[in-house]
């Protein structure tokens, strides 16, 4: 039943998303080529406006997958779907997990288009050279390699996004157990569970982490700069504590879908 489930949810995601990465891919290649028609000004603002346009719909596939994700789950869960959901022989922490996952391939997949459509609008052996040299004089300030430093940005971004996909679903979870005002309720929760809760979190984490290394404690109380292997520490740190996060807020999502659905 889950394989059925993950099947009727791309589907209602990817409707929409597939459009915006049609469109970056179209756009990516139109900028590319006109970008090749040499001394043109028409054919330079062409090119230039294409790429913005590209652009635009790069960061629009983002937005537009989250969103459709959450409109997804209220829709399916609380809503138009709700009736048929809840009747169908299925758990409800298969259909959560069913949105989890499917929220997990469809970010992946959006940020593998943006990658390749920004690689259409912007090779070139000189931009190469420009982001090697970068990335090297990166990877050698946190003293590690340049492979290495790349996994760990893109692992950080990765855990951020499904960190608001799942502070989202359980915004929504808990907001529609109320009576009166639920989406205005749920768009509150997530902000308090991505912001007040993970800041304080962040600040309680180095705090802790402070009295074990003074040096990640002088993040806090002063304005020292601080050597690198300190700020390696941290940065590891954040990253456990957003799969502990991520673990936390999974196991409370479906804890809270379990204890009832007040559908509308």
């Amino acid at each position: 039943m889950l394989g059925k489930l993950l099947i009727y949810d791309f589907k209602w995601v990817y409707k929409l998303v597939a459009i915006f990465y049609v469109l970056e891919f179209i756009f990516s290649v139109i900028g590319r080529a006109l970008s090749t028609i040499e001394n043109s000004i028409v054919f330079s603002i062409l090119s230039k406006t294409a790429y913005v346009i590209a652009i635009i719909m790069m960061i629009g596939s983002l937005i537009n997958c989250l969103m459709r994700l959450f409109e997804r789950f209220i829709k399916n869960v609380y809503k138009d779907e709700s009736y048929l959901t809840h009747t169908l022989p299925v758990e409800k922490k298969t259909i959560f997990a069913s949105k989890v996952i499917v929220g997990l391939i469809s970010i992946f997949t959006t940020t593998i288009v943006t990658i390749v459509c920004l690689f259409i609008c912007f090779y070139s052996k000189q931009n190469i050279q420009e982001l090697k040299t970068m990335l090297e004089f990166a990877a050698t300030t946190y003293d590690t390699t340049v492979l290495k430093f790349l996994l760990l940005m893109l692992v950080v971004i990765f855990l951020e996004l499904i960190y608001v996909l799942l502070t989202g679903y359980v915004g929504i979870i808990i907001g529609h157990k109320t009576n009166k005002n639920k989406m205005s309720k749920s768009i509150l929760l997530v902000l308090v569970f991505y912001f007040v809760f993970h800041q304080l979190l962040s600040l309680g984490l180095i705090a802790i982490l402070g009295l074990l290394n003074p040096d990640i404690m002088s993040l806090i109380n002063t304005n020292d700069t601080v050597n690198i292997n300190t700020i390696k520490q941290v940065l590891y740190a954040v990253i456990c504590m957003y799969i502990a996060e991520i673990i936390f807020f999974y196991i409370l999502g479906q804890k809270q879908l379990n204890k009832g659905v007040n559908v509308e």
